[in-house]
């Protein structure tokens, strides 16, 4: 079960959490965005917004299907819940050879699109369990949105810094 929140929340804390990871991404260069180990699984900086792109177009597919009247493969067709890990390191072999260029475009318009669909909902659509067929008896769409754009964008600030600040350490010359 996720925060349910109203519209006005909802989008306060995607850009709140959108300007925290984007103040990340400009301390790096793009050299920097492209080096491996960010994750535990060898992730760079772009792959890890390639993820979040990913996601968030998932989000956009799932909504699209429940407006035609379909109940779309969650999370994704071949894939359940438990499968998560699969899942994700699909994704980043999907992504992992696209240029930086085309993976900050995605991240850019994906996130653009998920503020825009937000925007166009009532509260009602967006916090209203059981709203449409595909969200399940627990979560919102609100809550599926949050996941995909908020929390995916503290999950990466959160590496992405860790993992910056340890190349940072390394690049200083030892005290004498």
């Amino acid at each position: 079960m996720g925060r349910r929140l109203c519209k006005r929340e909802l989008l306060s804390e995607i850009q709140r959490e959108r300007i925290a990871l984007e103040d990340t991404l400009a301390l790096l260069t793009p050299r920097q965005m492209t080096r491996p180990g960010v994750t535990r699984g060898g992730w760079s900086v772009k792959d890890v917004l390639a993820h979040l792109v990913e996601w968030q177009e998932m989000n956009l597919d799932w909504y699209a299907a429940g407006l035609r009247g379909e109940k779309p493969a969650m999370p994704a067709p071949g894939y359940t819940l438990r499968e998560l890990p699969r899942l994700n390191q699909m994704i980043y072999r999907k992504h992992h050879r696209r240029s930086l260029r085309a993976v900050m475009r995605d991240y850019r318009s994906y996130h653009e699109r998920v503020v825009e669909l937000i925007e166009s909902l009532s509260d009602d659509d967006l916090v209203t369990l059981n709203r449409f067929s595909w969200t399940g008896p627990s979560w919102t769409l609100s809550d599926y949105l949050r996941a995909s754009t908020a929390a995916h964008y503290l999950w990466a600030r959160t590496r992405i810094r860790r993992w910056w600040r340890a190349q940072e350490k390394n690049k200083r010359p030892p005290a004498n």
